[in-house]
């Protein structure tokens, strides 16, 4: 049996398929595909094979290179034309609903100004690790990788950042190491100013999730947000209708104290899908603030969002959006 073949036996079961091993004498050049791998897991891998490798008689030198491939990643933005309409808990649910239904999701907390996903995800106060100059995402107990300018600066701190510094630190939120993760959600500030035409001409969203609530008020700013969208060639995805209804605890009547119909209207005249209505209710509001996504439970207020993720993951799964991420 020659070097080589001696070697891929020795890695077989460490490498589990992933060595490619060249034999040249004495020495050996081992290939390490780590696509997939947390950077920890990558250096751990690389060091073991060095190390079985290096143990053999016949070996004088060894390199271990690692190599990844091209992971098919795409952004959804998750917008509103104003402040206020719950956007942030719409993207923490979808993001856990998406990963429960097995997409290899990221949350992106692009909401500079008001960044609330490190509470709604339950990890506040855990600042991320950096490696080779990248970000690492937290973990998160639901699956779903987070980075967010909260996770960098006191909550109580103010961001007194203008448009430049607020978009490079985008930027390193999305340039992170985010392993095999394909989708990212991205909790987009609300508004449609340089943050977010910068944000949509650098990182090209796959497409665009607007939310609402029911006022005509309401919708005209989330019209403003469609229009920003639509100009700069993102698909929209559908429309969220937040806060849509309440139902009495005590005698379980359902009243609308926001309005009605203003979803069906806005989305028929706009040419877009009405993805879903989320209910102005107690336990979501509760249930979010201490960091418990109602999507990751079985209560009946994680139905309006599994369905939400059912027709999200229905749209990425038809092809018809932008090239994946670099």
């Amino acid at each position: 049996m020659s070097l080589q073949d001696r070697i891929e036996a020795l890695l077989a079961p460490l490498a589990a398929g992933r060595a490619t091993v060249r034999a040249a004498d004495a020495r050996v050049s081992v290939i390490l595909d780590v696509t997939g791998l947390s950077q920890a897991a990558r250096d751990a891998l690389a060091t073991e094979v060095e190390h079985v490798v290096a143990a053999e008689p016949e070996v004088e030198s060894v390199r271990v290179a690692q190599t990844s491939q091209r992971v098919d990643r795409r952004l959804i933005a998750v917008a509103s034309g104003k402040g206020g309409v719950g956007k942030s808990t719409i993207s923490t649910n979808l993001a856990v609903a998406l990963a429960a239904r097995g997409r290899r999701v990221g949350m992106v907390d692009a909401d500079i100004y008001g960044p609330s996903q490190p509470r709604l995800m339950g990890v506040e106060g855990i600042r991320p690790q950096a490696h080779d100059k990248k970000l690492t995402p937290v973990p998160t107990p639901f699956n779903v990788p987070l980075l967010s300018v909260g996770q960098l600066v006191p909550p109580e701190k103010a961001l007194a950042w203008r448009g430049p510094m607020a978009t490079s630190a985008l930027g390193q939120l999305v340039d992170a190491h985010w392993g095999d993760t394909d989708t990212l959600v991205f909790d987009m500030p609300p508004g449609t100013g340089d943050v977010q035409l910068t944000m949509l001409q650098k990182h090209r969203p796959a497409g665009a999730i607007i939310v609402s609530t029911p006022q005509d008020l309401a919708w005209l700013d989330a019209r403003r947000a469609i229009d920003l969208f639509q100009q700069m060639g993102t698909p929209i995805i559908g429309l969220v209708e937040n806060m849509a209804g309440y139902a009495c605890p005590h005698c379980g009547e359902w009243s609308d104290p926001f309005g009605n119909g203003g979803a069906e209207a806005a989305a028929a005249m706009l040419g877009i899908p009405l993805l879903a209505r989320i209910p102005l209710a107690l336990a979501i509001r509760t249930a979010s603030d201490a960091g418990q996504p109602p999507a990751a439970g079985t209560a009946p207020e994680a139905a309006a969002f599994t369905d939400l993720a059912a027709r999200v993951d229905a749209w990425l799964d038809q092809g018809h959006h932008h090239a994946a991420l670099p």
